[in-house]
């Protein structure tokens, strides 16, 4: 887009009463101070947007004399095209047209930011404008029209083992996710890392404190020896302990069967001399003939009944009696101290075999330990070689963006990142010529420093805008910005004077 200024009027504004300035593609403005040089250049700024040449706010009121209307009106050509704005003050409230049509402040606005932004117009028209702005906005402006290079071209600059691996993983993961991805496991794993290092301490002092004293070759050979003697000697004392249990129990019968046989024996008599009674024993009523035959027959079968359970006691204690003579109780005494004295030496062996398979369950406790302590610190350190890579990409994407950025100056310099002591690149912002921040070159070099940057812009977002440059006076040469060009000098003792060429 290529905007020119072709005139511009000025009623009651600052000290011009009434002034008509015509531009051609060079426009001189001379005169001295406080002639109202820097007015002319700052009324179209107000006449945009309302303030001056920085962007501060500005009051546009007549500073010697009175008047009740303020009215600034600029006819450009945008492209070819004849455009008139206008903006005034009157009483205070403020008045804008647009090719001589009185227009509302959004419609007016609305118009300029479809013709062009504001900050980029402002940079292109003054040259000085773009360096007050904060950094942030300077670079954000630039960078704008500057493209980021794609992951692709970054990646051809790594190391390969970064580039496979920040490749594959930018398949599925934007950078800013891996990272974070990356990020939190790299802090999982750093706990996770000094809590398996210590599990695996803990189990191998633990290890190292139950080494078993005896080889389990030798544990093994010792312990089958003895418990096969154990074996053996508990065979004959279960085998004494049947025989035993059986002369114990028939020993225990005939006693009880000879008991039996004196306690029937004492009863006896008893039975044998019972009278028969004239009365029934159970409800004492007087007994007839029948009734006494019938108690005589009861008390006999009691006494035959009595005499069949006496001859079967004494019938049964003789057969045991046989059966118990034909036993004899064998005493296993020496066969269990003997017993005793082997499972002495049994128990501590059996003691050191369990050591052994405790023994064995740690070290495998261990081994897995190591394994899952190895794997940990494997995740850890991909995770830290996966940040380190994307620490290295963002390095080298800001050093070609850089490369980009400084391939489009011829004598200035520009900084666009800085490295961190932890390596990460931050973002930042630097005008350099011969290697001076702008902020301390002299008023000849920041002039020419802000016209090839505003040339830069200008070529970038391929906007073309008039440039004024003010205190002209303060330098000998420099190259002519692309557009018209406005120069205001400072001309002792004359009054202000406007020419083209």
């Amino acid at each position: 887009m290529l905007v020119k200024f072709l005139s511009l009027n000025l009623q009651n504004y600052k000290s011009h009463r009434n002034l008509e300035v015509k531009f051609g593609d060079l426009t001189k403005i001379s005169g001295d101070n406080a002639k109202g040089k820097s007015s002319i250049l700052e009324s179209i700024s107000w006449l945009f947007y309302g303030n001056d040449v920085l962007g501060s706010k500005v009051d546009p009121s007549p500073i010697t004399y009175a008047a009740d209307e303020t009215m600034v009106s600029l006819l450009l050509q945008i492209d070819g095209k004849n455009l008139l704005l206008g903006r005034g003050l009157k009483k205070g409230k403020a008045q804008y047209y647009i090719n001589e049509v009185p227009s509302k402040a959004k419609e007016f606005d609305e118009l300029l930011s479809s013709l062009f932004e504001k900050e980029l117009f402002m940079s292109l028209f003054n040259p000085s404008y773009f360096p007050s702005l904060h950094w942030e906005k300077q670079r954000g402006l630039l960078l704008q029209y500057v493209s980021t290079p794609i992951a692709k071209e970054v990646l051809k600059h790594l190391p390969e083992a970064q580039a496979q691996a920040l490749g594959a993983g930018l398949k599925k993961h934007s950078l800013e996710d891996m990272e974070k991805v990356h990020k939190e496991n790299k802090n999982k794993k750093d706990k996770a890392y000094i809590a398996a290092q210590s599990r695996t301490k803990t189990l191998k002092e633990s290890l190292e404190a139950n080494v078993p004293s005896v080889a389990l070759d030798t544990l093994k050979v010792e312990l089958s020896g003895l418990l096969k003697e154990r074996e053996a000697i508990e065979k004959v004392t279960d085998s004494a302990g049947d025989n035993n249990n059986k002369y114990n129990q028939l020993q225990n019968r005939i006693k009880a069967l000879l008991n039996e046989r004196i306690r029937m024996q004492e009863e006896w008599p008893t039975l044998k001399n019972e009278q028969i009674q004239g009365e029934c024993r159970v409800c004492k009523q007087p007994l007839k003939d029948d009734a006494l035959s019938a108690a005589e027959a009861d008390k006999q079968a009691r006494m035959q009944k009595f005499k069949k359970q006496f001859d079967q006691v004494v019938i049964e204690r003789k057969e045991l009696e046989e059966e118990f003579a034909k036993i004899e109780y064998i005493d296993v005494s020496e066969q269990m101290e003997k017993l005793r004295a082997l499972q002495e030496r049994i128990t501590p062996l059996e003691l050191e075999l369990t050591r052994h398979k405790n023994y064995e369950g740690v070290a495998k406790m261990v081994e897995q330990a190591e394994a899952d302590e190895k794997e940990t610190l494997k995740s850890l350190n991909d995770s830290i070689f996966i940040l380190d890579s994307i620490k290295a990409f963002r390095a080298k994407e800001a050093k070609l963006q850089a490369e980009k950025v400084q391939a489009l100056f011829t004598t200035l310099s520009v900084r666009l990142f800085d490295k961190q002591k932890n390596g990460e690149i931050k973002p930042t912002f630097e005008i350099e010529m011969d290697d001076k921040p702008y902020r301390k070159l002299s008023l000849s070099e920041s002039i020419r420093a802000g016209l090839e940057l505003r040339d830069v812009l200008s070529q970038q977002s391929e906007l073309i805008t008039p440039c004024f440059v003010d205190n002209a006076e303060s330098i000998t040469r420099f190259k002519e910005p692309n557009g018209q060009l406005i120069i205001s000098r400072v001309v002792a003792g004359q009054e202000l004077k406007v020419g083209t060429e």
